[in-house]
């Protein structure tokens, strides 16, 4: 500092910055688990892109659902493949072990989601913890 204190900042080094890009590429990856088990109308791997303990909960024309996912796999697979589907992630927002990210997705089976994320990275692997959705029109 120019009047010659001392400050407690943290200075960020290449190796920093190198590491919080690979991090959010690796959340763009877990991310696409479940973009990808969408196209395909694949609930097997819908459920490989979240833990165990993940819930799923959203409203489609006013009917809330409530699920974890198993039951959430077992929906994508029902629904089928959507092969038009398209995305984009809004925002990812990472603190340590912990993300969020906002994804919002066209096509799904004709309608438009608004998907908020909770990701958690646990023995280098990022997953979903949790999902909350919006249907659009359709709600």
């Amino acid at each position: 500092m120019p009047d010659g204190t001392q400050t407690d900042l943290t200075q960020i080094t290449a190796a920093d910055e190198a590491h919080s890009f690979a991090e959010y590429a690796a959340i763009k990856a877990a991310i696409k688990i479940y973009l990808d088990a969408a196209k395909l109308g694949d609930g097997a791997l819908s459920r490989s892109a979240f833990y165990d303990h993940a819930y799923v909960v959203g409203s489609i024309a006013g009917e809330t659902f409530e699920m974890d996912a198993d039951t959430f796999g077992g929906a994508v697979t029902e629904g089928g493949a959507s092969e038009n589907i398209q995305h984009h992630i809004a925002w990812i927002n990472i603190s340590g072990p912990a993300a969020a990210a906002r994804v919002e997705i066209l096509d799904w089976s004709g309608m438009r989601y608004t998907d908020f994320f909770v990701l958690y990275k646990k023995d280098g692997t990022w997953k979903i913890s949790s999902k909350v959705f919006d249907s659009h029109a359709k709600n």
